[in-house]
């Protein structure tokens, strides 16, 4: 299981995307994400998954690692997308039974529905793949720098997310011993119906849950071992400074967006004939 789980994972590579300032990477991914929820029909997505494309060729980042993502949210996008066919009424039906209709407005919106959740999921794997959790921690810690004034914790903020993300992995790994170690002793997870199969994984909820708070608690004596502490003058080894490859990057992204509208919109009249997509 821990091999088919990509988000969390550090995927080392001497890239343009790798060497970006970690504080732009997040902006692009917040300004992909909203760019994704900006668009309305199909058209809108071919902008976005030439970007996504783009970024992934140029950091060097095997396709097959960032795709193991979408197996751990390939069950919800289905079940969502089967959800929006059979219960979406408007539009022009093309099959109908009892009280369950089948329309091409149902079909395309699951479509959109599908699709922006993909795109979603391999944007934010593509981040932390090509960005260090230290880096991720500097990185959301400088962005939030203003919410000090309003005496938020934003240290503690930054270092819990990127122990969460660290922690993905590890817990995986943990889940493939313990299924492992049951296996060995005649459990078995492939076998019935879907219930059967929910029900043969709760012997692995409690081994995973202590070995969660052992993990946490070695992790807990590591950082006063160290005399770790999240004071606001705490030194960083590296300065994070924006160069010339973060003002490239951030003009792509002003692109991207400015396509996106323009789909929206239907600028330039290029993509009237086709505005049922």
């Amino acid at each position: 299981m821990s091999r088919d789980v990509s988000f969390g994972q550090y995927y080392p590579a001497e890239s343009f995307v790798h060497k970006l300032d970690p504080r732009t990477k997040l902006l692009m991914v917040i300004a992909y994400i909203v760019g994704v929820f900006l668009v309305k029909d199909l058209w809108g997505f071919i902008p976005v998954g030439m970007f996504l494309l783009a970024a992934i060729l140029v950091s060097r980042v095997p396709l097959k690692s960032i795709l193991k993502s979408l197996k751990a949210v390939l069950l919800i996008v289905i079940l969502t997308a089967i959800l929006n066919v059979l219960f979406y009424k408007e539009g022009q039906v093309l099959w109908s039974w009892w009280r369950i209709s089948i329309t091409v407005e149902g079909l395309l919106t699951a479509l959109r529905l599908a699709l922006r959740l993909v795109l979603l999921v391999l944007g934010t794997t593509l981040l932390t793949l090509t960005t260090t959790p230290m880096n991720l921690t500097d990185g959301m810690e400088s962005l939030m720098k203003p919410l000090k004034y309003i005496r938020v914790p934003v240290h503690d903020i930054a270092l819990i997310m990127s122990i969460a993300l660290r922690f993905i992995p590890i817990l995986m790994e943990e889940v493939d011993k313990i299924m492992l170690a049951q296996k060995a002793r005649g459990a078995a997870f492939d076998n019935g119906n879907i219930f059967k199969r929910a029900k043969a994984l709760l012997p692995i909820l409690i081994p995973l849950f202590v070995s969660a708070l052992r993990r946490a608690e070695e992790l807990a004596l590591a950082l006063d071992a160290r005399c770790y502490n999240a004071t606001p003058n705490r030194t960083k080894m590296k300065r994070l400074r924006f160069g010339y490859r973060d003002l490239i990057a951030a003009l792509l992204t002003a692109v991207l967006i400015v396509l996106i509208v323009a789909v929206n919109f239907r600028f330039w009249g290029l993509f009237a004939p086709l505005g049922w997509l």
